[in-house]
């Protein structure tokens, strides 16, 4: 598992995201409103609005606040809200490369905000193009380790299109294309294999090890990224070990 995957799960497991749901809240709403603007209000119809959907459910989101933020997708019922899609790229302390997926309804102060935080917290903004090539997108469904059997995993997930089922230390671990994603999803629920976490992702293609001087900055760079309102998703290809990350949030 990557770092930045590691330390996410620890903060869903120590509960900082519920500290933080109306921030998150909004995040979900704004990524459902593209969604159904890009590709309309069904999510039957509509693939990136049912993940979307399906990630804001994952959170415990009302469905009022999901039906809202459709509406305002598709214009029904108020003016269609209209946000713009960047992709920034930069480092982190390390060398570690960072990805930054953004939604913003003003380009100038995202980039400006992006900037400051990765300035402030021991980082540099790249250029585009800079480390985009280090990540490929897959999507990865997260299994819980003794809610499924190895091999029914294994036979299902790749008898429906899975790349890879990888063994970690407390899940196991689905990879697939994006095109796959959704086929592999549906044939692991079918089969009464309950997943912890399914989404589609960039996936680094190596990784670089950190130590816990380096892992706390690295982490207080990722933390202010995702705390702005107009940050969907932060991606990097640095991994922590289990001794190291026992440290940093000891």
């Amino acid at each position: 598992m990557s770092g930045h995957s590691k330390w996410s799960t620890i903060k869903r497991k120590k509960g900082a995201a519920d500290a933080k749901r109306g921030a998150l809240f909004g995040k979900l709403s704004k990524a459902i409103t593209v969604a159904a603007r890009e590709g309309g209000g069904d999510p039957e119809m509509n693939p990136a609005l049912h993940l979307a959907v399906q990630k804001a459910k994952n959170a415990n989101m009302p469905n009022d606040n999901i039906q809202r933020a459709i509406d305002k997708g598709t214009g029904a019922g108020s003016d269609a809200e209209t946000y713009e899609r960047i992709t920034y790229e930069g480092y982190a302390p390390g060398g570690v490369a960072v990805l930054v997926d953004v939604l913003t309804d003003n380009r100038n102060r995202a980039a400006s905000d992006v900037r400051y935080v990765f300035s402030k917290n021991g980082g540099k903004l790249g250029t585009t193009g800079s480390v985009a090539y280090l990540f490929e997108r897959k999507g990865v469904i997260l299994v819980p380790k003794g809610s499924a059997d190895e091999d029914e995993l294994m036979e299902v997930a790749l008898e429906s299109g899975a790349e890879d089922v990888v063994e970690q230390e407390n899940d196991y671990r689905v990879v697939t294309t994006p095109e796959d994603f959704s086929a592999v999803r549906e044939a692991i629920g079918e089969a009464d294999i309950p997943y912890e976490n399914a989404e589609i992702t960039m996936e680094p293609q190596n990784s670089i090890d950190l130590d816990a001087g380096t892992a706390r900055q690295t982490l207080r760079l990722i933390d202010a990224l995702e705390e702005n309102d107009d940050v969907q998703e932060v991606y990097a290809n640095f991994d922590i070990s289990e001794e190291v990350m026992a440290e940093v949030v000891s």
